[in-house]
């Protein structure tokens, strides 16, 4: 993307005190000067829709082993990389444009003791600091909403993935014309906001010698998951670690918008399961 867009993106995900806001909250629920694990941060560093479960079902499709190097393009503060990484007996290397994002993410590597499985680089998925043909696979969750060159994106993927590795994408994807309203959790306004359909999605990993083998869209399961957030949280305070920790006090604003692009059916959550030619 034009570099004015990329500084544009990591203001919008940048507030100054993102680091010291989780070490608030871990103290607050208990946590400081302990381990919390991944699934104790679960509400707050698995940034995407569907939460832990999302990320865990998209591992299991991805057939990731253990002792395996696995990237995550867009890792954010690193939830899935370390449930990822804890789980499936993996090393994870994150790569994020966001300096506030990548320090958080090294902070929580350190208070649950996966320094060792999970690395994080800040820097553009578009010029990755990676030789090629590096790891056995890789996955980006919610990314490619705030970049505008998909077929860029997916060519540097694919040269820093060994022939034949397994690439998972997850993202919210124009499925309808209706309008939709700012700010959403990935832009504050449309300019920062490159939404693209799934055929162009496909056009640009096959592009890229990335093979689609398997595509699903997740409204329904995105739609029940919203539902279960908002009967959870009647009748009770404000979780100490949550999405307004990292999206700031618009948080109900921007999951507001997010919600009526996935019920008006202009947006949706799309999985697509690739694998580099051999």
């Amino acid at each position: 993307m034009p570099e004015s867009s990329s500084s544009d993106v990591a203001a919008h995900y940048s507030h100054g005190d993102l680091e010291e806001g989780f070490r608030r909250a871990l103290a607050e629920l208990g946590f400081d000067g302990q381990s919390p694990s991944p699934v104790d941060l679960a509400p707050v560093d698995e940034f995407h829709i569907g939460g832990l479960d999302a990320t865990l079902k998209l591992a299991d499709r991805l057939n990731i082993l253990a002792g395996q190097r696995w990237l995550d393009v867009g890792a954010g503060v690193g939830g899935p990389a370390r449930a990822i990484a804890q789980q499936k007996s993996c090393h994870i290397t994150g790569i994020d444009l966001v300096g506030d994002f990548v320090k958080v993410a090294e902070t929580l590597n350190r208070v649950t003791k996966l320094t060792d499985a999970v690395e994080m680089h800040c820097g553009s998925a578009l010029d990755m600091p990676f030789q090629a043909d590096s790891f056995d696979g890789g996955y980006m969750l919610h990314v490619g909403m705030n970049i505008a060159d998909k077929a860029a994106l997916f060519r540097e993927v694919a040269r820093v993935l060994k022939p034949g590795a397994a690439f998972g994408v997850y993202d919210v994807m124009r499925v309808g014309t209706a309008d939709i309203s700012y700010p959403v959790p990935w832009a504050s306004h449309a300019r920062i906001s490159f939404l693209a359909k799934p055929e162009e999605y496909r056009l640009a990993l096959e592009a890229a010698g990335l093979n689609v083998v398997a595509e699903h869209e997740r409204t329904a399961e995105a739609l029940a998951f919203f539902q279960r957030m908002a009967e959870e949280s009647k009748g009770k305070l404000p979780r100490s670690l949550g999405a307004h920790v990292v999206m700031g006090k618009t948080a109900p604003e921007k999951i507001g918008n997010l919600r009526a692009g996935l019920s008006g059916g202009a947006i949706a959550p799309v999985e697509i399961i690739t694998r580099k030619a051999a």
